[in-house]
């Protein structure tokens, strides 16, 4: 019987129907709408999130769901009633979440899942572990080690400036991990053992020129599910983990689900976010490596003002007339696509949704709205940023027992 591995390909029987390109590597649609979320849950076999998800969500927290989940942004997930299922019974779980450093600065679309993952944290009061995977990012770039290891530290305060809680937070390079914990290493082998390279070359595509390094690479990522990865936080405990990511990185967790029970562990659950757009439209994703389709943390109002002016892509008409008429379009226009995971007033975002569909409110006065949205959140973010000192990094990155 074939393993259950050589069913979690990238590649589905309606792949020659399908416009969207969602992979650990590529986002993309053809679709000015953006990504079809509904057939990616189809595509990928995970569960929506639906109205009775969250009401048990606010029932086991005793807390209000953050908006990320009221508004579909995290719409996904894989098994998370088995977590509530825990903290309803009292038993622990972790969250363990991660960045691939390939620049010096995050930018907002980043800042999604830290925001997200920082709610959960506060509201569950849990253990969180961060991966840092300049060791990926190595080998899929242009970069030298040193540099791969210096984009690590940047990246690292940009997410420390989210809030998290250093008492209950590890965050961890793999380039300087694996040299200071054998039980890393120890699982990344086993997981490694545990998957054939036909079956990581269907499930990720990867062809006869990529280097061995990327092939190796799944099992890195997979290996923080496993608690006995972290023995000074978990000591000999298999303690289950939930996942908070976007969804084009669960081929990576498709494959660890099919793994861990092998090991001894239950699977992780999962729950996934959309993708924060480019500036040029919902087609593709905010990108690090384009400069003019991001905005970054370390921008200034200046800078911010100008990108959204000049790139956002618009829903408006073509003349003022036309505009007030017929009014503007909020499912491909990036300003208030953008508000929506930003601004986190229901009645403001309603409001203005009613006022730019009716043609009251033309494109640059919702320009205006968001850029004083952004702009307050980057400053805020710089502020937080700039009392970061080397001593914090190096305590949230040293390995030690959390509370």
């Amino acid at each position: 019987m074939a393993s259950s591995l050589e069913n979690l390909s990238l590649q589905s029987k309606e792949d020659n129907n399908e416009d969207d390109v969602v992979d650990p590597w590529n986002v993309s649609s053809k679709n000015k709408t953006g990504i079809d979320y509904n057939k990616l849950i189809r595509r990928f076999g995970s569960s929506k999130i639906d109205d009775e998800l969250l009401m048990r969500i606010e029932a086991a927290t005793k807390k209000p769901v953050h908006h990320f989940l009221k508004r579909g942004i995290f719409f996904s997930h894989r098994d998370l009633h088995s977590i509530l299922n825990l903290y309803e019974q009292g038993k622990p779980f972790y969250l363990y979440t991660g960045r691939g450093p390939s620049s010096s600065s995050l930018h907002i679309g980043h800042l999604v899942p830290f925001i997200f993952t920082k709610w959960l944290q506060d509201v569950f009061n849990v253990p969180l572990i961060i991966q840092l995977t300049d060791d990926e990012k190595f080998l899929w770039k242009d970069l030298k080690l040193e540099e791969a290891k210096a984009l690590s530290v940047e990246n690292a305060k940009d997410i420390i400036a989210c809030g998290f809680d250093k008492k209950n937070t590890f965050i961890f390079s793999n380039l300087q991990f694996m040299g200071e914990c054998p039980s890393f290493y120890g699982n990344v082998l086993r997981i490694q053992k545990s998957v054939t390279f036909n079956q990581v070359k269907g499930i990720f595509g990867f062809g006869d020129s990529d280097v061995i390094g990327k092939i190796a690479f799944p099992a890195v990522q997979a290996a923080p599910c496993l608690s006995s990865t972290f023995p000074f936080i978990f000591g000999n405990e298999k303690v289950p983990c939930l996942v908070p990511c976007a969804i084009d990185q669960d081929p990576y967790f498709r494959m660890t689900r099919d793994v861990a029970p092998k090991l001894g562990y239950l699977k992780p659950a999962l729950i996934h976010s959309s993708f924060l757009p480019s500036l040029q439209g919902a087609d593709t994703k905010m990108s690090a490596s384009d400069l003019n389709s991001s905005i970054y943390l370390k921008d200034t109002p200046k800078e911010i003002k100008n990108k959204i002016n000049k790139y956002a892509f618009s829903g408006g008409r073509e003349t003022v007339e036309m505009h007030r008429e017929k009014g503007g379009d909020c499912n491909v226009d990036i300003s208030y696509q953008y508000l929506k995971y930003f601004l986190e007033s229901d009645e403001e975002l309603i409001k203005i949704e009613k006022a730019y569909t009716s043609g009251n409110m033309l494109t640059g006065e919702l320009k205006k709205i968001l850029i004083e949205s952004i702009s307050k959140i980057v400053k805020e973010h710089q502020t937080n940023r700039s009392k970061i000192t080397d001593d914090d990094v190096k305590e949230f990155m040293t390995p030690r027992k959390l509370t």
